[in-house]
């Protein structure tokens, strides 16, 4: 790992231990074995920092979703993918996915971080509230939108529609994040979700 990755790494790792606003500079560069200054050459503040660590970690979600073969932030490239998926495939990239957010350590560390501080400070709020809320409730409210105007789906409230398939995911994330040992009965509870959702919506493939 190079030194301008390493520096994200251990800041992140620290943030995710002592909160956002109780990591200086200085214990980052501490931490990655430099001095400040040699830091500096590589991000100019904290917040540059906190910057590329939003940016590594989406960077390694669209390598995550190239390999499962979805886009994973175009919902009009990933309509087409999902309306022809059967169930059983849909549930294996659903848990796929699942575990990724659940075990990727990069992406598990700053989940902490920011349910941390969304308690301290506003704009670590915000970010959460984009990250865990509104970024994702957007993605598959334009997904599930567009598969209901193709009559894969049936409702006539997408955005309700959108909330009960993405809500109890997070939900069991947070539980797994709580308690690990339950990773192996919210799979099975992610499972029987799908399928049902499937059933609620009506879901057709053509």
């Amino acid at each position: 790992m190079d030194t301008k990755h390493k520096i994200l790494d251990e800041a992140l790792t620290l943030f995710s231990e002592w909160g956002y606003a109780n990591v200086y500079v200085n214990d980052i560069a501490e931490r990655v074995g430099i001095k400040a200054p040699s830091l500096y050459k590589h991000y100019k503040n904290k917040q540059a920092i906190f910057d590329a660590i939003i940016d590594e970690m989406n960077n390694r979600f669209m390598e995550q979703a190239s390999q499962l073969n979805i886009n994973g932030m175009d919902p009009t490239k990933d309509a087409d993918i999902y309306k022809n998926m059967n169930e059983d495939s849909m549930i294996e990239l659903g848990k796929n996915l699942f575990l990724y957010y659940l075990h990727d350590d990069y992406t598990k560390r700053f989940r902490k971080m920011l349910t941390i501080e969304q308690f301290h400070d506003k704009d670590l709020a915000a970010v959460y509230q984009s990250q865990y809320y509104d970024m994702p409730l957007s993605y598959q409210g334009m997904l599930l939108g567009l598969m209901a105007a193709q009559g894969i789906l049936i409702t006539d409230n997408v955005p309700i529609m959108t909330l009960h398939f993405y809500a109890p995911i997070y939900l069991l994330l947070t539980v797994c994040d709580r308690e690990p040992k339950r990773e192996k009965e919210a799979l099975k509870t992610l499972e029987e979700h799908l399928r049902q959702f499937d059933k609620l919506y009506g879901r057709s493939i053509a």
